[in-house]
């Protein structure tokens, strides 16, 4: 029985249900938010969507209790109206996501969950670290999709610049799930070639490029107020490969024990959760980077425990 829980049903939660149910990796879906009317919505509307397909949801609502026998729980909670004011920093909603996550926290625990907390809510890797604080759940069992979305972006952004296939492009996004994040250039390969001899040829502006790959989540917020199916897509990438037992490495957002954070990195997954960093070759310039977005995401932790009520 494949059990998974999703917290909050905004766009983002409601966008990975639908993926979860339409694709039927999950026989029970358990759906929690603060509005109970949206929730219910939600519930009824993918009833609805089963009566086309050749599998079958269970689907659960506003019960944290059900959770005790998850396999995945996926934190999904956020306010992207944060962003109405044209400001485009996903730190903003750190104020309110971690209040969410301090919440959230002591009632999935409560429910005797212990399985893998999979956290799409941003700042993501700043909320991953405070989630696997607040839970205390090994660190192992905690992650976030951190910068697999990134890469993905950066995988179109450069299939569509050469005219190739998504899947001839590998390679990685890495840091923060944020401004910080960068292109770490000497991973990629088109087709086993490396990406520097590819673009050498084209005269491509490298600087131009990685920025066209970092704001790629702005162009779609400023056209439609929020991203939803790409981060559904990435969430739903893990799941299966948790499921699966894929030892697949992905782009997450899991433990960096020399920083002591969270953050964007290839790492290996299987039914257990993370199951170890894999190293990749970065530049002496690209690992400056990846320690300047670690710095990034501690001053933000900081500033959260700063802030806490004493």
């Amino acid at each position: 029985m494949r059990k998974i829980g999703i917290i909050g049903l905004g766009h983002v939660g409601a966008a990975v249900a639908y993926t979860l149910v339409t694709k039927g990796i999950a026989d029970e879906l358990v759906l929690i938010d603060q509005n109970e009317a949206v929730v219910l919505a939600e519930k009824l509307d993918l009833e609805d969507t089963q009566a086309g397909l050749a599998t079958h949801t269970h689907i659960i609502t506003q019960d944290y209790w059900q959770l005790r026998d998850a396999d995945i729980v996926i934190m999904a909670a956020g306010d992207i109206s944060i962003f109405s004011d044209g400001k485009n920093n996903r730190q903003a909603e750190l104020r309110i996501t971690s209040q969410i996550a301090e919440e959230t926290a002591p009632k999935i625990m409560a429910s005797g969950f212990n399985g893998i907390l999979l956290d799409i809510t941003n700042p993501c890797d700043v909320v991953t670290t405070y989630l696997q604080r607040l839970t205390g759940l090994p660190q192992q069992q905690v992650f976030g999709t951190g910068t697999l979305l990134d890469t993905m972006r950066m995988q179109r952004t450069l299939a569509n610049e050469l005219h190739v296939s998504l899947q001839d492009i590998q390679g990685y996004n890495l840091g923060e799930h944020g401004e910080s994040q960068f292109t770490a250039w000497s991973t990629i390969t088109v087709a086993t070639r490396p990406i520097a001899e590819v673009l050498a040829q084209r005269n491509t502006d490298f600087t131009a490029l990685e920025k066209a790959i970092r704001t790629r989540a702005w162009q779609i917020i400023s056209g439609k107020g929020f991203t939803s199916y790409g981060i559904a897509a990435a969430a739903v990438t893990v799941v299966q490969a948790i499921f699966s037992d894929a030892h697949v490495t992905l782009p997450i957002s899991s433990w960096n024990s020399e920083h002591q954070l969270y953050i964007g990195q290839p790492t290996l997954i299987g039914r257990t959760g993370t199951l170890r960093v894999v190293d990749v070759a970065l530049t002496e310039q690209e690992q400056q980077k990846f320690n300047h977005s670690a710095t990034y995401i501690q001053q933000n932790l900081d500033s959260l425990v700063a802030n806490l009520p004493r």
